[in-house]
């Protein structure tokens, strides 16, 4: 019988150590998953350790699933991803650039802080004890928000682009 890609003597042919290693270690990922309970590993285990036989290994392990391990990514699969991560850091490129310029516009046409609102500002600072910057002379109504926030953006995605692209980079290379 085959398990999990292992394949142990079958019926009265004699066991290595490494098929009781195997199948102790088959005992172990059911324990970790639930499937058996302490004194059954011990138990088992304790068996596992003294099989003589593929038929006495097999036996312990007869009621357990076999575990299939995960298929390997195919070339066409591996492609498609490929192909989805240039998308993805293209897509960011293109909406970095979006966004910078939204910010560049909002920040040449906009309005900034009245004088009131800019001494105000300043008076803040001064009392937390922080350095207290001359006055900008923006536009009264300056829209810090349509400012600031697009350029955030912009710059979260450049940074999703480069991650991208050094694990695609990795990916490639590894």
């Amino acid at each position: 019988m085959e398990r999990a890609g292992w394949h142990y003597p079958s019926g009265d042919l004699r066991v290595s150590d490494a098929d009781r290693d195997q199948a102790l270690s088959e005992l172990r990922e059911a324990f970790q998953a639930g499937r058996i309970t302490p004194d059954e590993f011990d138990e088992r285990g304790s068996q596992a350790l003294g099989a003589r036989t593929g038929k006495e290994l097999t036996e312990l392990l007869a009621d357990l699933p076999v575990e299939r391990p995960a298929a390997p990514i195919t070339t066409q699969e591996r492609s498609d991803r490929v192909l989805a991560t240039r998308i993805a850091i293209g897509a960011s490129a293109l909406g970095a650039a979006v966004f910078a310029l939204a910010a560049a516009g909002a920040a040449a046409v906009g309005q900034g802080p009245s004088l009131q609102q800019q001494e105000f500002i300043r008076a803040q600072l001064a009392s937390q004890g922080m350095p207290v910057p001359p006055l900008v002379p923006l536009s009264p109504g300056f829209d810090w928000a349509g400012v600031l926030a697009p350029g955030a953006i912009a710059v979260l995605l450049v940074l999703l682009a480069l991650f991208l692209s050094v694990r695609l980079a990795r990916a490639n290379h590894g």
